[in-house]
């Protein structure tokens, strides 16, 4: 005759329940591996990595113009910045006092008098000497083509 097991009575004292919770989950069909005696294995296939490595290169293909496309904005607002400040400049000698008609490509001397009204001239601080008959010097500017100034030196 066969021999009847009995069943081994479970010790608690034995049982690791901090090792216990690293085999449970609470989503069993997320699980890599069968969880019951009729479940199979999931395990990646070809197409799944493929479509990841493909979704890994998109990302960072697209970063990379992203960073590309925010270089030129960051150089566009540079160069509309320096556009700006040459208006400025340019309105700031247009109001200035001059007893002469500038010609493009020739550099001048902006100059500050007493009075607050500022004076262009085509001579330079070093061709005045120590007498300089303003108050002060302000930059060194030459007319472009486009009748804006670029300046070349300020004090």
């Amino acid at each position: 005759m066969k021999e009847e097991k009995k069943p081994t009575p479970i010790n608690i004292d034995n049982i690791d329940l901090d090792h216990m919770k690293t085999k449970t989950t609470d989503m069993p069909g997320l699980l890599e591996y069968a969880h019951s005696v009729g479940g199979f294995s999931i395990v990646p296939t070809k197409q799944g990595v493929i479509k990841g490595q493909a979704l890994k290169v998109m990302e960072q293909q697209t970063q990379m113009q992203m960073d590309q496309i925010f270089d030129q904005m960051k150089l566009l607002a540079a160069q509309a910045k320096h556009l700006q400040d040459r208006a400025e400049v340019s309105l700031q000698i247009y109001e200035a006092s001059m007893g002469f008609k500038p010609i493009v490509g020739q550099t001048y001397f902006l100059y500050d008098k007493e009075n607050s009204k500022n004076v262009l001239s085509p001579i330079s601080p070093k061709e005045w000497g120590e007498k300089i008959p303003f108050k002060s010097f302000v930059a060194e500017v030459t007319l472009l083509a486009d009748h804006t100034w670029d300046v070349k030196k300020e004090d």
